[in-house]
């Protein structure tokens, strides 16, 4: 494998270099020195804030476009053998790295990196613990999977030995880190376009657990079933939380209620026996669990309570979740990035404690694979709103409908008696839309792709 020498700044081309996270990685070796471009398949806000850093980006694929004057190349997991422009980088003779090969290196040039896992709540963990360390004044560096409102996007620059990031078992690609400080929120099966079966995808997350060193330590979601299994014989320090409530586990929370727009308090317990109570500006009982995970990493840090407190109680979440965006003729419209049953499930229950009349949910099914495999799991998930509208299947990295629709999603949820509707274009569903929903209703916007230009649409933006 390709070792980038940090001391020593070479040329680095992305390909790829609009995604959420090889962006942040192109803005931290800009910043180093680096002189950086990348191509993308078309402009987006992340390539226009991109160039305005003065980093160069190209759009469309074209061989044309890796020059002899690259030094080094990094790709997503999406470019195949196909790509022509990765089929130029191995004519020249170019070396290249994945996109977690790359944060891997970069996570050896801190003292302590921080990488968050789990199939559900990443993002929104990861955030919480980046307004945490900012508010106790840690100057970390942060690379988040969404766009985070206090640092202006989805990655920080830091000066300390700080580093935070997400950690994607997709295509293991967390297996390329170099953590200290690990955190698994929850192992469920998701990604069954790689991993075999819920067997597989623990062996990843146990093969994660068993990168940390003696002296770092692994957070773990003691709701996970037999997490034991993925924390014998490790040489780390163990630390348990529990969401549920889970009394055994180091911390927990009790006594949960929610305000009039679902913001939960709870009752914190901690392993010494004490208790301190937090308030969260974001809904659901799903991100009590999330809170009291990054609690338990912030007093492993040995940040003070009353600012950890102050940190959670002000972070009002990241770009598509559960994301307020507007309101129009008397709907509230929301958008969020759910695109699994659990997720759908954990969503759709917060927007119960939010004011409404009518909850629908405009629902973008992501990817064939992952539809055909929870097909039954989605029905049974969308049947908590009172409404559901689909869109076509979006497809992203697959070619291979697998003879699976969107109807057929719609079979299922009808069979259960819910009130569902499909139409194939986003025109369809926004005059559907203007049509049928009325004052009072809330509209939530969900999925992966980009099912929020619906609202968005609705909105006049």
């Amino acid at each position: 494998m390709y070792q980038i020498d940090f001391k020593h700044p070479v040329s680095v081309y992305f390909i790829g270099i609009g995604g959420i996270s090889m962006s942040g990685l192109a803005e931290i070796l800009a910043d180093a020195g680096f002189r950086v471009s990348g191509s993308d398949w078309k402009a987006s806000a992340i390539t226009e804030a991109l160039e305005a850093k003065g980093i160069s980006v190209q759009y469309g694929e074209s061989p044309e476009h890796i020059t002899d004057d690259i030094d080094c190349a990094v790709l997503t997991s999406a470019v195949h053998d196909t790509n022509l422009e990765f089929q130029a980088l191995r004519e020249k003779g170019i070396p290249y790295l994945s996109r977690a090969e790359l944060l891997g290196q970069l996570m050896k040039n801190y003292d302590t990196p921080v990488a968050i896992s789990g199939t559900h709540g990443k993002t929104t963990t990861t955030s919480m613990v980046s307004e945490i360390l900012l508010r106790a004044g840690m100057d970390p560096t942060l690379s988040v999977g969404g766009i985070l409102k206090s640092i202006g996007g989805n990655v920080r620059i830091g000066g300390s030995g700080y580093f935070v990031t997400e950690a994607c078992e997709y295509t293991n690609s967390f297996l390329s880190f170099f953590p200290k400080i690990g955190i698994i929120l929850n192992i469920e099966e998701d990604h069954l376009d790689f991993f075999k079966d819920l067997a597989d995808i623990r062996r990843s997350f146990r093969a994660f657990a068993e990168l940390l060193p003696a002296d770092g330590c692994l957070i773990l979601n003691s709701d996970i079933p037999d997490w034991q299994e993925l924390t014998k014989d490790l040489s780390c320090r163990i630390v348990t939380y529990s969401g549920s409530g889970d009394a055994s586990a180091d911390y927990y929370p009790s006594h949960i209620r929610y305000d009039e727009l679902g913001h939960p308090t709870f009752t914190l317990h901690g392993p010494s026996g004490e208790t301190a109570s937090f308030s969260l500006k974001v809904p659901g009982r799903h991100n009590v669990g999330n809170a009291v995970a990054a609690i338990a990493l912030a007093d492993l840090l040995s940040v003070d309570r009353s600012v950890t407190a102050d940190a959670l109680g002000a972070f009002s979440g990241t770009d598509r979740r559960f994301e307020y965006k507007g309101t129009v003729g008397g709907v509230t419209v929301i958008d969020d990035y759910a695109h699994h049953p659990t997720e759908i499930a954990a969503t759709l229950q917060a927007a119960a404690h939010y004011p409404h009349k009518t909850l629908w949910c405009v629902f973008q099914p992501h990817t064939y694979s992952r539809t055909k495999a929870f097909l039954k799991d989605f029905a049974r998930s969308l049947c908590l709103a009172d409404k559901v509208v689909l869109t076509d299947i979006y497809a992203a990295r697959e070619t291979d409908d697998l003879g699976i629709r969107s109807e057929t999603l719609l079979q299922e949820l009808e069979a259960l008696g819910q009130e569902c509707y499909y139409f194939p274009t986003f025109d369809e569903i926004e005059n559907f839309l203007l049509e049928n929903c009325i004052t009072g209703d809330l509209l939530i916007t969900m999925g992966a792709g980009d099912v929020h230009k619906i609202g968005e649409k609705l909105l006049g933006k």
